[in-house]
């Protein structure tokens, strides 16, 4: 263990972590070193290998198991199964502790129960959507390649599925004993048959259609149903869309991640919405209607006379439609200022401003007094 990786060191997470608290530490570093958001970076493509290689190990409940003991135990060499001390003697004492403690996992607890089949791997795939797709939700066609199992044979290599012998070498069980030497003493470990690869059986006549492999390699199209509400950090999984098992096990999964493009006008926060507005200085000065993006059309919102450069409005139910209820929608309005003026335009403005009293604008009237009571200087308009 010496050489091992600390996999909880790796996904940022405690030792006495939740499944709950990896599968969140595991999605949040996906997201950020999946290969799709970092195009040509080496660094960040063997990051994303080594934390889904974690998340492998930590996820199962057996194999964290094993792993713990590994990280507590680093001089035992690999738990391939631990099975007594002693000569080569019966299965029990050591071994039943063991299994009593964790379930059984590699060589543990009832040779005849393990099946000796591999779980096939797991396959990721980035969905790009626009802003209000995600909103609203959408139905999205999935296509890539994967191994799926071979139909003519139920994924097993042999000749219509049944085409098998015994092993010779374990007997049927898939499983092996293995002597060695450790500070220990000598130890007998238990591990998957090197002959069948744990299966317990041997292919007589191996499959015409898949040469034995038990997949074959195809193209997988399906339409996918997104829900209304997804965000970047958002993900599907549909179960047994992976890569097949090598050795007629279960399939792997699909994970699908969505890569939300931003809007013209729109910002996203949770189920909130967020604009800013453009007014002009006399819609500020004395109200008037402007018109508010949305989700679906255009809305209508009041302006208020006397609003200042900056003001935020909440229109409730405006928001993104989530399981947790519907959000809002947050209109910040700024004031246009005119970049050019025409020489008659810009008298009348002088005019103007002449004919308004520092009174009549609250926030300049309480800069000049505080100005005036730190430094003495009065401040007339500016």
């Amino acid at each position: 263990m010496a050489d091992k990786k600390n996999y909880y060191e790796v996904l940022g997470v405690d030792k006495k972590a939740s499944q709950d608290e990896i599968k969140s530490a595991y999605r949040k570093l996906a997201k950020k070193y999946h290969p799709d958001f970092n195009p040509g970076d080496k660094d960040a493509a063997e990051k994303f290998k080594e934390i889904n290689e974690a998340n492998s190990v930590l996820s199962d409940e057996e194999k964290r198991k094993q792993y713990d003991y590994e990280l507590e135990h680093p001089d035992m060499g690999g738990m391939g199964g631990f099975s007594g001390f002693g000569g080569g003697g019966g299965m029990g004492g050591f071994e039943d502790i063991f299994s009593s403690m964790f379930g059984g996992f590699g060589g543990f607890g009832g040779s005849a129960k393990s099946s000796g089949r591999t779980r096939g791997a797991d396959i990721e795939q980035t969905v790009r959507l626009s802003f209000l797709d995600a909103i609203k939700g959408c139905s999205k066609e999935i296509n890539y390649f994967r191994n799926e199992p071979c139909k003519s044979c139920s994924g097993t290599g042999a000749k219509n599925g049944t085409a098998f012998s015994k092993c010779t070498k374990c007997g049927g069980s898939g499983r092996v004993k293995f002597q060695q030497d450790t500070i220990f003493g000598r130890t007998i470990q238990v591990g998957a048959c090197p002959e069948c690869n744990g299966t317990g059986k041997k292919i007589t006549e191996k499959c015409p259609d898949c040469k034995g492999v038990g997949y074959t390699r195809k193209q997988t199209v399906f339409t996918v149903q997104i829900p209304a509400g997804v965000d970047n950090d958002s993900s599907m999984r549909k179960r047994g869309y992976g890569q097949a098992s090598p050795n007629g096990g279960e399939s792997g999964d699909l994970y699908v991640y969505f890569r939300i493009e931003p809007h013209k006008l729109l910002k996203r926060q949770d189920k909130d919405l967020f604009v800013t507005v453009p007014i002009s200085f006399a819609t500020a000065v004395s109200g008037g209607k402007i018109k508010v993006p949305g989700i679906d059309d255009v809305i209508e919102l009041t302006i208020p006379a006397g609003t200042a450069s900056g003001t935020r409005f909440q229109i409730r139910g405006k928001g993104v439609k989530t399981v947790n209820g519907t959000g809002s929608l947050y209109v910040t309005v700024e004031i246009d200022v005119p970049q050019k003026l025409s020489r008659d335009q810009a008298k009348k403005l002088a005019e103007y401003e002449d004919t308004i009293s520092l009174k009549s604008c609250p926030r300049m009237s309480q800069y000049s007094n505080d100005v005036s009571s730190i430094y003495g200087a009065k401040i007339d308009k500016q």
